[in-house]
């Protein structure tokens, strides 16, 4: 069977260097629906009843396909009030400017179905990091206090650098500013976008330093995060 034919819901992650693991709870289906993205939110068993809802997206690139239909997730979000949250990337492209990166929302049409918030988009904030190997903390959108509870919805894809991109991406990578990711990619070197790509991290150290940073967003929200 295609890979590429479940959604994997995992209702706990077990991130971090320490000699015991808490046991994840994973939940697969074979349909790929509005209707199935709901009863896999149930399934987990946290419901976001009475929190401000972060609903963890990639928007895409412009001109590319490969990102969550609207139609697809509306159900969901419906479902938690959520707003789907984003941050601009650290590379040239059209989500690396505000003003790029609200364009292509607007072009997949994210803005019809819910609130949507830049998180970065008034500036950063450092939340702590319990790895710290390789980065000292984990720079974020200063939106983020403005939600008590996130959804974490990320789709299959290849990554150049950390091959499979899912959920831990979506929380580390995709949670970070722009200086954030500049942080993250070059494992701690430096936090200037302008000197990212002489400062990439050797592979396994900017996987060490994403997985330290999908652990800090966990930290933060604790048992108010799901991941579908």
């Amino acid at each position: 069977m295609s890979f590429k034919s479940f959604v994997i819901a995992a209702s706990a992650v077990c991130l971090g260097a320490s000699a015991s693991f808490a046991q994840s709870k994973v939940y697969m289906t074979r349909e790929i629906s509005p209707e199935a993205l709901v009863r896999i939110y149930k399934a987990l068993g946290r419901p976001a009843d009475g929190h401000r809802v972060a609903v963890k997206i990639s928007t895409g690139e412009s001109g590319n396909p490969n990102y969550l239909n609207p139609t697809l997730i509306r159900n969901l979000v419906d479902s938690v009030r959520g707003t789907i949250v984003e941050c601009n990337t650290a590379y040239n492209g059209k989500r690396n400017t505000f003003e790029a990166h609200w364009q292509t929302v607007r072009e997949h049409g994210f803005d019809t179905i819910a609130p949507v918030d830049l998180m970065d988009e008034e500036g950063q904030m450092k939340i702590p990091v319990r790895d710290r190997k390789h980065i000292k903390y984990d720079i974020v959108g200063n939106h983020l206090p403005r939600y008590t509870y996130m959804v974490n919805l990320a789709h299959f894809k290849g990554h150049a650098m950390g091959g499979y991109g899912g959920v831990l991406k979506n929380a580390s990578i995709g949670v970070a500013s722009a200086d954030g990711k500049t942080y993250i990619h070059s494992a701690g070197v430096t936090e200037n976008t302008g000197e990212l790509w002489q400062n990439i991290a050797d592979q396994d150290l900017f996987l060490e330093s994403m997985a330290a940073a999908a652990q800090a967003v966990d930290d933060y929200f604790g048992d108010n995060i799901i991941y579908i």
